[in-house]
Parts: structure tokens; C-alpha cells; sequence
């Protein structure tokens, strides 16, 4: 029996298969009208700061911290003097005269004392406006000016001031309420204090509105004298 030998095996070399080099460029830029590339129209050309800016940024950044500065200054200072606010009080009061005319208007005279008392050590005020007025009812019966004054830490200054309503016309029902009191010898008035004021303290300053308010009761004239009252002084 004769084996057959398989046919002779031949190995072909493969042949290098060469990429050419179009295929490896990336696809050809498209222009736009204006014969620029679409890739560098998308991009914005390239520019100096102006010196100018850098130098307004520079005084920005400057007065932002000379503010911040300022601040933390001013609240160091608040927290080592503690500033209170001046009071304002009504230590006496005289109802000289009261009477309606012709049941209808008012006639009024009225002097009282006004305490105003400074209680910070290290701080002086002054009293730059002041104005007070008298209510009876929340009817303004009267008002008067104070000329400016200064206070002086820790100083208490009373001043007396004489208050006349003259023909000051009442609604029927203030008019009645006024005559029922006048009879049961129990008179209230309210006094409102509206004050400006500086408070200084070194070379420093700082301006506010002040108001003072008092409630007081008053027996009947003609010697009317100060029962009782009720003052508070707020910002």
C-alpha cells in the first residue's frame, strides 16, 4: 500500500501594503467668504489690556480695602466707648390756665422743666435742632424751638420752657373729653422731643435722630402741679 504524501506547502511573503499619505491628512479647511478659515473666525483676535484698566482695578481694589479697614476701625471704637443715646425727661410741670372758648377752642398756659442728660464718659453731644411740641389727645396744642446747645459727658442740663396754646381749635368729642378731666382734676398732656444730634468723640464724629416722649398728669389750674409721668427716649 503506497501513503500519498500531502503536496508541498509554499509560503507566499505578503506584499507591505503602503497607506497614502492623503488619506492620512485631515479633511481640507473650508473657507468662508472672506477667505479666512471657518476654525480662525471662530477665534477672537488677541488684544492688550489697556494700561488705564489695570490701574482702575488697582484703585478698586485699594479703596475696598481702605473701606473694610474703616469698618473694622469704627467697630473697635463703638466696642471700647459703648455710646448710649442722651435722655430726655420732664422733671416738673405747672398748669398755669385752661379754658375753651366758646366751647370750641383751646387757650392754654403751661411751663414745665425738660432734663436732658448725657450718660457717656467719653462722648459730647450736641443738640444741633430741637423741637418740642404738646399734645392733648394727639391734638397738637403747642410747640417751641430750642436753640442749639452742647452737652458735655456725664452732664445733665435743664432747661425750662413756657408752652401757651391760643385759639387752637378741638373737634366736639377732644373738647368734651378736656372739659371731663379738667372737672375730675386729673389733666394728661403728652410731650414729643425731636432732636438732632452730633455725638463727637475725638477727632471723630456721627450724626442721628433722637425722639423723647413723655406722658404727664397734671391736677387742674390754676395751680396745676405735676402728678405723674412717663418718659422714654428712643432713636
Amino acid at each position: 500500500m503506497i501513503a500519498l504524501s500531502p503536496p508541498p506547502f509554499h509560503f507566499h511573503p505578503l506584499k507591505s501594503s503602503t497607506i497614502p499619505m492623503k488619506s492620512l491628512r485631515s479633511d481640507p479647511p473650508e473657507y468662508s467668504a472672506g477667505g479666512r478659515t471657518r476654525t480662525h473666525a471662530l477665534l477672537r483676535p488677541h488684544h492688550r489690556t489697556n494700561p488705564f484698566i489695570w490701574f482702575a482695578a488697582f484703585l478698586c481694589v485699594i479703596l475696598i480695602l481702605l473701606l473694610i479697614a474703616s469698618v473694622v476701625l469704627i467697630l473697635i471704637i463703638f466696642l471700647i466707648i459703648k455710646p448710649r443715646n442722651p435722655s430726655f425727661d420732664t422733671t416738673a410741670a405747672t398748669l398755669n390756665a385752661i379754658y375753651l372758648d366758646s366751647a370750641a377752642y383751646l387757650n392754654a398756659d403751661l411751663t414745665f422743666l425738660v432734663n436732658f442728660s448725657n450718660p457717656n464718659t467719653k462722648i459730647d453731644v450736641v443738640f444741633e435742632y430741637s423741637s418740642i411740641e404738646l399734645y392733648f389727645l394727639k391734638r397738637l396744642i403747642a410747640a417751641q424751638l430750642i436753640q442749639p446747645f452742647v452737652q458735655r459727658s456725664g452732664e445733665a442740663k435743664l432747661l425750662g420752657l413756657h408752652m401757651i396754646s391760643s385759639q387752637v381749635y378741638l373737634p366736639p368729642e377732644i373738647a368734651a373729653e378736656l372739659v371731663r378731666q379738667v372737672r375730675t382734676n386729673r389733666v394728661w398732656f403728652t410731650v414729643r422731643g425731636t432732636f438732632r444730634v452730633r455725638a463727637s468723640f475725638g477727632v471723630g464724629h456721627f450724626s442721628y435722630w433722637l425722639y423723647g416722649r413723655c406722658q404727664i398728669e397734671l391736677t387742674s389750674p390754676p395751680s396745676g402741679v405735676l402728678l405723674a409721668r412717663s418718659c422714654r427716649t428712643k432713636r
